[in-house]
């Protein structure tokens, strides 16, 4: 199957909590997406590899995705070598998508900041004809990199108001990793839950496009606006 987007990620829910509601979305509008998980999520302090791999294909069912893959890297280790580069290399040939979305490359977890370079150097390596690897020469046309836990200045906001609702849902088929209320006092203070984490994230990123719900993204290069007149935030 040939995806039109792909969110690749390091572990088991991050993809639902940094950009799913983006990835709903993009199913909402018809297009084919597909998840790659780089890990199973075993040196989590909750739940194990075998319970999050069932978490996940629920929360991969919510969203709608079309594929859910992992790549069973050693968690906590993850390494951008040449040899997870290929692997991925593989899948991106496998599924040719035109959009990849990637972790922010500055992160507090190392498996994150990681899993940004590694993907990044096999979007490009994937593109390489004379590259030892089955499948055909893929390149994906754009990556965007989700930033919304980040304090930084973003390149752009997607509204997902009529997402957000199942984003939270998708997220609740964590069940090892969010009803546990010592994980509220340790990860997600002051908000006190990922739920009013989320919450709080959303609505604030909304609020700067003037709708109820948002995940902001940046990207390395420029926007190009075709028409100014039908730009869709008003400046007063």
């Amino acid at each position: 199957m040939k995806l039109d987007a792909l969110a690749i990620a390091a572990h088991r829910d991050d993809v639902e909590i940094v950009c799913g509601g983006t990835v709903i979305k993009l199913a909402d509008s018809g297009y084919k997406v597909g998840i790659v998980d780089l890990t199973q999520g075993e040196m989590g302090t909750w739940g194990s590899k075998e319970e999050r791999g069932k978490e996940a294909l629920c929360a991969a069912k919510v969203m709608g995705v079309k594929i859910r893959e992992n790549l069973m890297l050693p968690d906590s280790r993850v390494e951008p070598t040449w040899e997870n580069k290929l692997k991925l290399v593989r899948l991106i040939r496998k599924y040719k998508p035109h959009l990849v979305i990637l972790p922010y490359w500055t992160q507090r977890h190392p498996d994150h900041a990681n899993c940004s370079q590694l993907a990044y150097d096999a979007c490009y390596l994937s593109g390489l004809a004379k590259l030892d690897v089955p499948g055909e020469p893929h390149r994906p046309f754009k990556i965007i990199y989700t930033s919304s836990y980040h304090q930084i200045q973003h390149s752009f906001i997607v509204d997902i108001t009529d997402q957000f609702e199942r984003k939270k849902k998708a997220v609740a088929c964590y069940r090892s990793q969010f009803q546990r209320k010592e994980s509220r006092k340790t990860v997600f203070r002051p908000a006190g839950s990922i739920f009013d984490f989320m919450e709080i994230t959303a609505r604030h990123y909304g609020s700067l496009i003037r709708k109820r719900y948002g995940e902001a993204f940046v990207i390395k290069e420029m926007i190009e606006i075709e028409d100014p007149m039908k730009m869709s935030v008003p400046s007063i």
